[in-house]
């Protein structure tokens, strides 16, 4: 399907378009507030047309969350990493060489995003939003504890205790799933970080960066993350913390405690993980 039938599609189904007041009063009547420090994942297409797109929707939650709150996304680059983890799509094994040697470096304001939409990419080009750097699992903050959050992220702990995700649990932020579920709930991969379970395991990684201000390729170990169990944890997160789901526009809205997701998960993940420690 090209952009037009995808556009084409949203309008059909669209009784009124967003705009970002009709956006900003969904936001409130979901229970985000002035000072919130939140963590969004989202999609544009399940909100229906909307009036300026992304710049409407991320327009909309600063006019909620205030110049006293923080507002975060992820802006992951896997376009940066070791082309042999590659599957959606791969590539032939004779490129691999080639990707390793010219890929540029990252670089906060350059590398785009990749596979977390629309809203993240056009959100880190906003005046006053910083970028963590990490290349491959970078997030960007606005507000007050904007610096807090995205100060050194860890290379080899990107979803873990050296991460923004890590400060955001320190901080008892929210998390919004905005249009999507729990399948891209980054913060579920901290509880993993911080459970044990039998297939746990590091895997070895690689991203183009900067060494003194040369362009090198350096490999690192980092936690070989899981997703296939998201949706199932979440449901029974929802379940038990009787979690209500609203309508911004036309998606499905999610707002929660990252604090009480994550320790949730810790305890869910050594409970129904496959194979569970002896």
């Amino acid at each position: 399907m090209n952009y037009i039938e995808r556009e084409r599609n949203i309008i059909e189904k669209t009784l009124k378009p967003n705009t970002r007041q009709s956006l900003k009063d969904d936001f409130a009547n979901l229970g985000i507030k002035r000072g919130d420090i939140l963590l969004v994942h989202s999609s544009l297409s399940q909100l229906g047309w909307t009036v300026g797109g992304p710049v409407s929707v991320i327009d909309a939650l600063l006019d909620v969350i205030g110049k006293k709150g923080t507002l975060i996304m992820p802006t992951f680059s896997a376009g940066n990493t070791d082309p042999s983890e590659w599957q959606n799509p791969p590539v032939p094994k004779s490129w691999w060489s080639v990707i390793r040697e010219h890929t540029p470096a990252f670089h906060v304001d350059k590398t785009p995003t990749r596979g977390v939409g629309i809203i993240p990419e056009t959100f880190r080009k906003y005046a006053g939003v910083i970028r963590s750097n990490h290349p491959d699992s970078s997030f960007c903050a606005w507000g007050e504890q904007a610096k807090f959050i995205t100060k050194d992220h860890s290379l080899d702990s990107d979803l873990g205790e050296g991460s923004p995700l890590a400060r955001i649990y320190e901080l008892d932020g929210k998390v919004l799933l905005l249009g999507v579920g729990h399948s891209s709930n980054t913060s579920i991969h901290l509880a993993e970080f911080r459970s044990d379970y039998k297939e746990k395991y590091y895997k070895t990684q690689g991203s183009s960066i900067l060494v003194n201000n040369k362009r090198q390729w350096v490999q690192w170990e980092e936690l070989n993350v899981i997703t296939d169990d998201f949706e199932d944890l979440g449901h029974d997160f929802e379940t038990k913390m009787a979690i209500v789901i609203k309508k911004v526009g036309l998606a499905d809205a999610r707002l929660f405690s990252q604090r009480h997701l994550v320790d949730f998960a810790i305890d869910w993940i050594r409970k129904n993980r496959t194979q569970k420690l002896d």
